[in-house]
């Protein structure tokens, strides 16, 4: 199987049945993406698919072949950090980070999708990621701070 991973094809040779989460931590060494609940739960596994947010837990390696799967490594551009990144340390946004690698993704897609959004809007569009460190207070302040 071969796919793009963070801007650089991979191949995998194993069981297209085994977890992408799996793959990715173990075989690929993108260990920023995190096992929650292993049930498609929590968010903390969460990945970019083609475009779109998805709990790697959930995906078979085998459902990839020819996409382009973005974690939480691939959105430093050279290990700079993003403007988002960076306001997730500056506003404390980050405590035991578990949940902090699938939330960034989460923003980040929001992100991309709009630049003028709510405290609504970005409760909404993370939804999918719990956290059980923060209010969320400190997550939502830091998205907000990104957008224009």
């Amino acid at each position: 199987m071969r796919f793009t991973l963070n801007g650089r094809e991979v191949s995998f040779a194993g069981s297209g049945a085994r977890r992408l989460l799996d793959v990715i931590r173990e075989n690929l060494g993108a260990t920023g993406t995190k096992e929650g609940c292993g049930e498609g739960e929590c968010g903390a596994c969460s990945v970019i698919i083609d475009g779109e947010v998805v709990d790697s837990c959930l995906v078979a390696v085998g459902q990839v072949e020819g996409s382009d799967v973005i974690t939480v490594e691939g959105l430093a551009d050279g290990g700079r950090l993003t403007a988002l990144q960076q306001a997730f340390i500056e506003r404390g946004a980050a405590q035991c980070g578990i949940c902090t690698p699938g939330m960034l993704l989460a923003a980040h897609a929001l992100l991309e999708q709009s630049r003028r959004l709510t405290a609504e809007d970005v409760r909404e569009g993370l939804a999918g990621n719990l956290c059980r460190c923060t209010g969320y207070t400190k997550i939502i302040d830091a998205v907000l701070s990104c957008t224009k």
